[in-house]
C-alpha cells in the first residue's frame, strides 16, 4: 500500500532540485518576467498562464511544437488553449487568410464570407439552424444566457460545478473550490442570484434543481474542460436531454472546447445528443483571435431578428464591432471545411488518445493506484486522487496531496513537454500529435511516478 503523504513529501523535495535546473535553462524567460511585472499585473496577460517559479515566454509555434525565448523546444499539449486542432499555423489556412486580407481585414459591413461560413456550419453542426457570430466564447455564453431567458420568460439558469463558460457575470460561479459564491472580486452576489450550480454526472441533482427552480436552461460542457477533462458517465447527457424536455427548460451545450474537437459536429455528434442551443469558440476561428458563435433551433434564434422584432426592447441584444469579420470567417471556413472532409483524422486521433489513457491508467495501477485518467476523444485529464473522479469536486476533494500536480508540471517543462495548468493536469492536444509524441508523455509520466514513489 502506497503511503500518499510520503509521495507528496517526495514530490515537494524533488521540486527544489527541479527549480534550480529550470532557472538555469530559462534565464531569458526569467528576465522577461521581471520586466513584465512592472507593466502587467502579476507579470502575465492572463493568470492561468502563470506557473511557478515564473512562466515560460514563447516566441514561436509551428505544428505541435513551441519554442521559448531561450531556444528550448517543447511538444505542446495545450495548443493555444485548445484552439489549434490541426496544430499551430497550418499553412493552407494562413494562405487563405492572406488572400482574403488583400481586400481588407475588417470591412465593417456585411460580407459574403460570413454567409458562406454560416451555410457550412449549419451542415456540419447538428441542429444549428440559425446562428450568430461573436468575438469570444465568453460573449457567446452571455448572449445565450439572455436568449434563453427571453425565450422561456424564466430567470433561473442551472450549470454544473467546474463548468467554465468564460468571465460573464451570471455564469462566473462554482468553477473552483469551494464552488459557492462569485468567482471574482467585484462581482456582487446579486448577479448570481438566479444561477444554480449542481455536480456534474449527477442526474438526481439536476432533477431536484429543475423541480425547485423554473429554469430557463441547463448549460453544460459535454465534457468538462477546465474542470479536469472529465467525461459524461453512462447516459448522463441523454438523461439531461429528457429532463429538460420534461420540465420545459432548454438544453445548452457549451462546446467552446468540444466543438470540432470530439468530432466535426462536436459533442452533439460524438454522444448522439442534440441540444437546443450550442455555444462555439476556439476552433471556430480557424486559429485566429476573437472568435465565437452561438446558434440552434430557428424558433429560438429568431428572437434576435430585428425585422420580426423591430423594438430593441422586444428582443435580446446581439452585436459587436468585429463580429463576422473576414479574417475569422475565412480562417474558420477553411479549417472547418477541411475537418468536415477529413473525418478519418478524428478516428485516428481519438483512438491514439484513448489508448494513451488506458496506458497511463495501467502505469498508475503499477505504482499503487495513485492516479487515474479521464477524458473523451483527444481531451485527457490525469488526476492524483483516491478514486477516478466523476466531477470536479471529487477531482479536488479526493486529492492525495498538495504538491504532486505542481511538481509534475515543472518536471514536464524540464522534459520538453508543455501544457496548462499546474492545478489540474488536463490536455487539449491537436488531431496531428504523433504516436511518438504521445508516447513521450507516457514515458515522462512513468519516470516521474518512479521518482516520487521510490524509497
Amino acid at each position: 500500500m502506497v503511503d500518499f503523504s510520503k509521495v507528496d513529501s517526495r514530490a515537494e523535495e524533488l521540486a527544489r532540485s527541479l527549480e534550480q535546473k529550470y532557472l538555469e535553462r530559462t534565464r531569458r524567460s526569467r528576465e522577461l518576467f521581471e520586466k513584465s511585472k512592472k507593466v502587467l499585473p502579476g507579470g502575465v496577460t492572463y493568470a492561468i498562464r502563470y506557473f511557478k517559479p515564473y512562466p515560460l515566454f514563447i516566441s514561436k509555434a509551428e505544428g505541435t511544437r513551441v519554442w521559448d525565448v531561450d531556444g528550448n523546444e517543447y511538444v505542446d499539449y495545450w495548443m493555444g488553449h485548445g484552439t489549434h486542432i490541426l496544430g499551430h499555423a497550418p499553412r493552407f489556412v494562413l494562405e487563405a487568410v492572406a488572400e482574403a486580407m488583400k481586400g481588407g481585414t475588417h470591412l465593417g459591413y456585411e460580407n459574403p464570407y460570413a454567409v458562406e461560413y454560416s451555410e457550412l456550419l449549419t451542415k456540419v453542426v447538428p441542429g444549428l439552424e440559425l446562428l450568430r457570430f461573436t468575438n469570444s466564447g465568453t460573449e457567446a455564453n452571455m448572449y445565450v444566457a439572455r436568449l434563453v431567458r427571453a425565450y422561456t420568460k424564466r430567470k433561473y439558469i442551472i450549470k454544473v460545478e467546474g463548468g467554465w463558460h468564460g468571465g460573464y457575470d451570471i455564469l462566473h460561479t462554482a468553477v473552483s473550490p469551494p464552488f459557492v459564491g462569485p468567482e471574482s472580486a467585484g462581482l456582487p452576489e446579486e448577479f448570481i442570484r438566479y444561477t444554480i450550480a449542481v455536480p456534474y454526472n449527477d442526474v438526481d441533482s439536476i432533477e431536484e434543481a429543475l423541480k425547485k427552480y423554473p429554469a430557463a436552461a441547463v448549460i453544460v460542457e459535454p465534457v468538462l474542460g477546465a474542470g479536469g477533462c472529465i467525461e459524461p458517465l453512462g447516459n448522463y447527457l441523454k438523461e439531461l436531454r429528457e429532463l429538460t424536455y420534461r420540465y420545459g427548460s432548454l438544453l445548452v451545450f457549451d462546446e467552446v472546447i468540444t466543438g470540432f474537437r470530439l468530432a466535426p459536429g462536436g459533442g452533439q455528434e460524438f454522444f448522439n445528443v442534440k441540444a437546443d442551443l450550442v455555444v462555439l469558440g476556439k476552433v471556430i476561428g480557424g486559429g485566429f483571435a476573437g472568435a465565437g458563435a452561438f446558434g440552434g433551433r430557428s424558433e429560438i434564434m429568431e428572437l434576435l431578428d430585428h425585422l420580426k422584432y423591430p423594438d430593441p426592447r422586444s428582443r435580446p441584444f446581439h452585436g459587436g464591432t468585429f463580429v463576422g469579420n473576414p479574417v475569422n470567417m475565412v480562417a474558420g471556413y477553411t479549417l472547418v471545411k477541411y475537418l468536415h472532409e477529413n473525418r478519418s483524422l478524428y478516428e485516428n486521433a481519438n483512438s491514439l488518445w484513448a489508448e494513451f489513457r488506458r496506458s497511463v491508467d495501467r502505469v498508475c495501477e503499477e505504482f499503487g493506484r495513485i492516479c487515474w485518467t479521464t477524458g473523451a476523444g483527444t481531451m485527457t485529464g490525469i488526476h492524483f486522487t483516491r478514486v477516478r473522479p466523476r466531477n470536479v469536486r471529487e477531482a479536488y476533494e479526493l486529492r492525495l496531496g498538495k504538491h504532486v500536480e505542481h511538481v509534475y508540471h515543472l518536471y514536464s517543462r524540464l522534459n520538453n513537454i508543455l501544457y496548462i495548468s499546474e492545478k489540474l493536469i488536463h490536455l487539449l492536444p491537436s488531431l496531428t500529435h504523433s504516436k511518438e509524441e504521445i508516447d513521450l508523455f507516457t514515458k515522462t509520466f512513468t519516470s516521474f511516478l518512479a521518482d516520487i514513489t521510490k524509497g
